[in-house]
């Protein structure tokens, strides 16, 4: 696969191009296009800015910003190759929500400086989508992104846990349990884990997270001021110690974490029908059929090649969709939650292998669209 994908991006050199919409056949086109034309459009939007949105491209296209921090599962690999990566997000963007989306790749990995540019670059945009920045740096950037008047996302947090609720709400259904009696463990207080505890946080009973030091609790004094907010909404009871004592017990298990981390003796000491998120890429937290084989009742991974695929391309082509039609300021939780229960109600009957659509399920797009345009 790997080769046949050099190719195919050599051949095409990468995957995008520009489209123009409007038909310029002629001098007179030229001039409606462009100069003298033109200037009755510059001159309507500097009278009323909002008018940006009818005549020009703003309303239906994001930014997908990065540094290169944290590509993919191959870390800081720099904007230059990451530049692919967010070519492929573009193209989803397009393929899924008919939403056109450009790739800027910074040559910066000062927070405050990929503040400033998304600043500068947000009159372009209806939306921006932050994407593979390192934790914790990440945080910071879109909290300060918030009050820009358009919706901005950083998708490795909240497009993951959009997903992952939709595919907990139908395993809870499918094993017989309550979501307001689950014990779930996160692996992972990165991007990923930080945004699913806290769409989780209040609907399950309780959650325990672990860093790569083990479970987030007030005995410990080397948390940051992010991990020490996850405590705030967690472990009720103060655990402390490592990922065994944490699953002990426990209902559901989330790694967004490593490869290779759980094994069949912790899911032995779960709860009846444990349910075991591995979605760690390439390689999970623990095989399917190692996880199946120690007693696993569910099992999802955000591999394409294992059932039940929890992947962010169910949620942020539909979830900016909405947004932009609705012309958002901001991407709320109750946005995040209403495109989570939307993509599981998609599964009519959910089943041990089947807990969420995939993401050329029909009306995908538009049932999350419809969603978040609702509860904006």
């Amino acid at each position: 696969m790997a080769e046949q994908a050099l190719k195919i991006h050599a051949k095409n050199r990468g995957k995008l191009a520009t489209l123009v919409t409007t038909p310029v056949a002629s001098k007179e086109d030229l001039a409606l296009i462009y100069t003298p034309g033109v200037a009755a459009v510059s001159l309507a939007i500097a009278k009323n800015k909002s008018r940006e949105f009818k005549y020009t491209i703003k309303g239906h296209t994001v930014g997908i910003i990065t540094d290169g921090s944290a590509v993919l599962g191959l870390g800081n690999i720099g904007p230059q190759a990451a530049l692919p990566v967010m070519e492929g997000k573009a193209a989803l963007f397009k393929i899924f929500a008919n939403l056109d989306a450009f790739p800027i790749c910074l040559d910066t990995q000062d927070p405050a400086e990929i503040i400033k540019a998304v600043k500068y670059l947000a009159p372009v945009f209806g939306g921006i989508n932050l994407e593979d920045i390192s934790a914790p740096r990440c945080f910071a950037i879109e909290e300060a992104l918030q009050d820009l008047g358009i919706p901005v996302m950083h998708d490795d947090q909240h497009g993951t846990a959009v997903v992952v609720l939709a595919g907990l709400l139908n395993a809870a259904k499918v094993a017989g349990k309550k979501m307001a009696n689950l014990k779930v463990v996160i692996n992972g207080a990165g991007a990923a884990g930080n945004g699913v505890t806290k769409m989780l946080a209040g609907k399950v009973a309780d959650i325990i997270v672990l860093d790569s030091q083990g479970i987030l609790c007030s005995k410990r004094a080397d948390l940051d001021p992010y991990k020490q907010q996850l405590l705030k909404i967690t472990n009720k009871q103060d655990l402390a110690g490592n990922l065994a004592t944490a699953v002990a017990g426990a209902d559901v298990f989330i790694g967004v974490s490593k490869p290779n981390l759980l094994f069949p003796e912790h899911i032995v000491t779960m709860n009846q029908k444990p349910i075991i998120f591995a979605l760690a890429n390439p390689t999970p937290e623990i095989m399917p059929d190692v996880a199946k084989k120690a007693g696993a009742f569910i099992v999802a991974t955000g591999r394409s090649d294992f059932p039940n695929q929890i992947n962010n391309s169910l949620a942020f082509p539909g979830v900016f969709k909405g947004a932009l039609a609705k012309r958002a300021t901001r991407i709320t939780q109750k946005m995040k939650t209403a495109a989570a229960q939307a993509i599981a109600d998609l599964v009519k009957k959910p089943s041990p292998t089947e807990i969420i659509p995939g993401p050329f399920t029909p009306d995908l797009v538009n049932a999350v669209a419809t969603a978040v345009a609702d509860n904006t």
